[in-house]
């Protein structure tokens, strides 16, 4: 029966959740709005619709949403060229894909932004398919996306594993029926991810490597 490890992308693999929260203070500011960082920390992870919704809330002016996700894209997007790739994610997508999982990166991230995210972690021989929120109704941490990446994997919730950065990705997976890896490497609490659905936590890929033969991997 296939198996399938399942990744969030930014703030786990690669270590982009602080240009996140700059870029998106930035669009927010631009449009009008002073949005402290630490909540916009707090909100990443969730996808740019829903994002603007949680920081500005139901009655804001709607009709900015566009502006400011379009103002965030471009400035997030000089980075591209750079995005520094957090400790041994490679590495960790190749061991797991030598040990017979199926490894799917399930992230809200598509086009240009994708790519450039999958040139950070160089392991794309490694990686069976791509779960993007734009492929689902619902983006976490509703469980859709974690449920597409198994449905792409062809492997059932009770053999999989899902790892990410942010508490919307421990709801998501708990809500899909997965265990749940936190990493602190995207600068969220531990006692938040664990709160959340954790069922343990790593401080990084370079950690959750190391410590395989005692994972939920094993």
């Amino acid at each position: 029966m296939e198996r399938a490890a399942v990744f969030d992308v930014d703030g786990t693999l690669v270590d982009t959740n602080h240009l996140h929260v700059t870029t998106w203070w930035e669009a927010l500011r631009q449009a009008g709005h002073r949005v402290p960082m630490h909540a916009v920390h707090r909100a990443v992870g969730l996808g740019s619709d829903d994002l603007v919704a949680h920081l500005l809330g139901e009655d804001r002016d709607r009709y900015q949403d566009e502006e400011i996700s379009a103002a965030h894209k471009a400035l997030y997007g000089q980075y591209f060229d750079r995005l520094p790739p957090l400790p041994d994610a490679g590495r960790l997508l190749h061991r797991l894909h030598e040990d017979g999982w199926a490894v799917v990166l399930a992230t809200s991230a598509g086009g240009p932004e994708l790519a450039a995210l999958r040139r950070a972690i160089d392991a794309d021989d490694a990686i069976t398919a791509t779960a993007s929120a734009d492929d689902v109704s619902a983006g976490k941490p509703a469980p859709e996306p974690v449920e597409h990446a198994l449905e792409l994997a062809g492997a059932p919730a009770d053999h999989s594993v899902f790892v990410g950065d942010t508490v919307w990705d421990m709801r998501a997976g708990t809500r899909a029926g997965v265990r749940c890896v936190g990493v602190l490497c995207g600068g969220i609490p531990r006692a938040d991810l664990v709160a959340a659905g954790a069922e343990v936590v790593y401080d990084d890929p370079a950690h959750l490597l190391a410590a395989l033969p005692e994972s939920p991997f094993a």
